[in-house]
């Protein structure tokens, strides 16, 4: 058997396993392949104070923060055994080192170590059995979860489970709108899988990025992929940015409106508060200019002579439309707006639609007559052929024979040429 068809990949814990060929399982952290990858800037440098502080990681994006009291030598990658509130949990360690203080800082957590729960151990052979035994039966109890919330009524989703390492705990992670009464439900619970029950509810984006998928862009959803906290997001920035209030477009996977929608904002605020705000028309003494496009990342915009119309456009700078409006306000008109520029459409108008579809089609070539072997009919009905060509001063009142009928100019004997 191929070594690699014997590789199982964890991407949600960001690990690696194999079994050897004598039945032992081997557990690797995998970089790169988790979500929510942290890179370690400050790696090589040695701070006393953060020696014993290290950054543990379980399923998906929970996290968290313990100090080394066992004594052994621990750095990234390795798999631990951590305290917990009921029993242990196993985890990866990615971060070590004074960036854990950084992280620690960013997140508003004490950095006191006595604060801090404890690392028992390093993962032994049967810790990581009992750990991927707990795993297997996360998709069954999570399908099992669902169907008792349907039977009973409830109206919330069941997204994830996760198990503790020990196989005594479960966190369900659930999708609700409203509140949700689980006195009933985690009795049930209970009962059924006879381990702790700990709920814990999520939003539309966390599901999305538990989940993950693909964008409209073609890439990796953002909330799957490194977004570690959500920021709220209002239609306002789409106006800011001149974008179409279609739901359809600003919506993502999660039916919110997308998280890159605040990405470039501040940029556009930015140059918006160096565009003035054109309420009325441009006076020139040739006319009034109306304004029809604005781009607000060039700062320019376009006006034209004739309302609504996109035929005749002629870009001015926000600096120069801010001139001419206080020359406005002063009754001084400049001279036309045609003289500073030649109109053009603005650059960032479309090109759907300007071309057919036919486009794409390769071009037929024309089929050559072979003219040399023909010869012109006579004026009589299967009569003699004249190899010779009519006069040209012919008159152009004969008729033509019946035998010529549908003859293109070149072909037969034409008399009207």
């Amino acid at each position: 058997m191929n070594e690699n068809e014997n590789i199982q990949f964890d991407c949600s814990r960001g690990c690696t396993i194999t079994r050897k060929e004598d039945d032992e399982l081997v557990c690797v952290y995998r970089q790169g392949c988790c979500k929510l990858e942290d890179y370690d800037y400050l790696k090589g440098i040695h701070q006393e104070q953060f020696s014993n502080l290290f950054e543990v990681r379980f399923k998906n994006t929970r996290k968290g923060f313990y100090r080394n009291d066992s004594g052994q030598s621990i750095k990234t990658g390795d798999l631990v055994v951590v305290e917990s509130q009921t029993g242990h949990d196993l985890g990866i360690v990615t971060l070590e080192g004074p960036i854990v203080g950084r992280q620690m800082k960013c997140k508003g957590i004490d950095p006191d170590p006595n604060a801090l729960k404890k690392i028992y151990r390093k993962a032994k052979v049967y810790d990581i059995e009992k750990w991927q035994e707990a795993i297997a039966r996360e998709q069954d109890t999570m399908i099992r979860a669902r169907q008792i919330a349907v039977e009973l009524g409830l109206e919330m989703k069941i997204g994830d489970v996760e198990f503790q390492g020990d196989g005594t705990k479960a966190i369900f992670y659930y999708i609700a709108e409203g509140r949700v009464d689980f006195r009933e439900l985690i009795k049930v619970f209970a009962e059924e899988f006879r381990i702790r029950i700990e709920m814990k509810q999520i939003g539309a984006r966390q599901e999305a990025g538990l989940i993950g998928g693909l964008g409209v862009c073609g890439r990796e959803l953002c909330c799957a992929n490194y977004i570690t906290s959500f920021k709220s997001i209002s239609t306002s920035a789409a106006r800011c940015q001149d974008l179409s209030l279609n739901p359809q477009k600003l919506a993502g996977q999660c039916g919110k409106l997308k998280c890159c929608l605040n990405y470039e904002v501040e940029n556009y605020l930015d140059a918006q508060s160096r565009i003035p705000k054109v309420q009325e028309t441009l006076e020139f003494e040739d006319g009034l200019a109306y304004l029809v496009k604005t781009d607000i990342l060039q700062e320019k915009m376009y006006f034209s002579y004739e309302k609504g119309s996109l035929a005749n456009l002629y870009p001015l700078d926000a600096s120069e439309v801010v001139e001419i409006i206080k020359m406005n306000r002063n009754g001084i008109r400049p001279e036309s707006l045609r003289t500073e520029e030649e109109s053009g459409a603005p650059e960032f108008i479309s090109a759907v639609g300007d071309d057919s579809i036919t486009r794409f089609d390769k071009p037929k070539k024309k089929k050559k007559k072979n003219q040399k072997g023909k010869q012109p009919q006579g004026p009589q009905q299967g009569g003699e052929q004249n190899p010779q060509a009519r006069p040209q001063g012919q008159p152009q009142g004969m008729k033509k024979p019946n035998g010529n009928k549908g003859n293109r100019p070149g072909q037969g004997n034409n008399r009207n040429q």
